[in-house]
């Protein structure tokens, strides 16, 4: 299984394609341990507006390519039409090192374990 994901920043600017076979370890990658001088830490790109899941990294990897052909306004649309407000599907809650990522059902992906809480 392979995701690919949207990030974008406060003011919906920019846009970050990336590809990865965990969304929730690759979040924590781009939130809580950026690297300085990559795209999304000079853009500020942290807000998860959009993933999908296939079935393969390989599908995953030419759905990346596939999306960052596209125009900006395609890519926009593709986002709206899943997450109409582009909410920040991720959401970072004190204490947790992982976020808690809420899909909009428009997107068929599997659902992610709930936290346990205390």
């Amino acid at each position: 299984m392979g995701y690919v994901y949207i990030l974008t920043n406060s003011n919906k600017t920019t846009l970050y394609i990336g590809v990865t076979n965990n969304l929730l370890r690759r979040l924590y990658e781009h939130v809580k341990t950026p690297k300085p001088g990559s795209f999304t830490y000079r853009y500020n790109l942290f807000h998860l507006v959009y993933a999908e899941v296939q079935p393969s990294i390989i599908e995953a990897i030419a759905r990346e390519k596939q999306l960052k052909r596209w125009s900006r306004k395609k890519k926009d649309a593709l986002i709206t039409n899943a997450n109409p407000e582009w909410k920040d599907l991720a959401i970072w809650e004190e204490g947790y090192d992982l976020p808690e990522v809420t899909l909009p059902e428009k997107l068929h992906l599997p659902l992610f374990p709930k936290r346990a809480t205390e």
